[in-house]
């Protein structure tokens, strides 16, 4: 399974998934209860080699999550709503990461780590959507 099928299946099992419809791939449908997983690239945060030729490289994969959920403009009850599923969202992925409960990625589980970050408002419409954005990464080391 790859590193984008193995967050996407993960991220399903997020308590408040059942408020979206889909996860898509790169594309967010711009009606409510919708979300998508943009991959944002590979770092590799380092690489070392022992004296026997081996390499353990340590790698992280940022993805840009977006989530549609409902908001009419001045309505503060529906935005509250909203930021606090995404701030639960990012307790949640704290949570899993340091329970060792996300997915394996590398090679060493236990030097594993994933983020969610920065979570914000992108944008609003008069139609009554938001659109939001979390920085997801996955830290892992691999070896060669």
């Amino acid at each position: 399974m790859t590193t984008l099928e193995k967050v996407r299946e993960w991220l399903k099992t997020y308590p408040g998934y059942s408020q979206l419809k889909d996860l898509t791939v790169d594309a967010t449908d711009p009606q409510p209860a919708n979300g998508s997983v943009s991959p944002a690239g590979l770092i590799e945060i380092s690489r070392k080699r022992d004296i026997l030729g081996n390499v353990i490289v340590t790698n992280q994969h940022n993805f840009t999550l977006y989530f549609v959920f409902p908001k009419a403009p001045d309505d503060d009850i529906g935005a509250e709503e909203n930021a606090q599923w995404l701030l639960g969202f990012q307790d949640w992925v704290q949570a899993q990461s340091c329970a060792q409960k996300t997915p394996t990625f590398g090679d060493n589980k236990r030097r594993e780590s994933v983020k969610a970050q920065n979570g914000t408002m992108y944008g609003a419409d008069a139609d009554g959507c938001a659109v939001y954005s979390v920085q997801l990464s996955v830290e892992y080391e691999k070896s060669y």
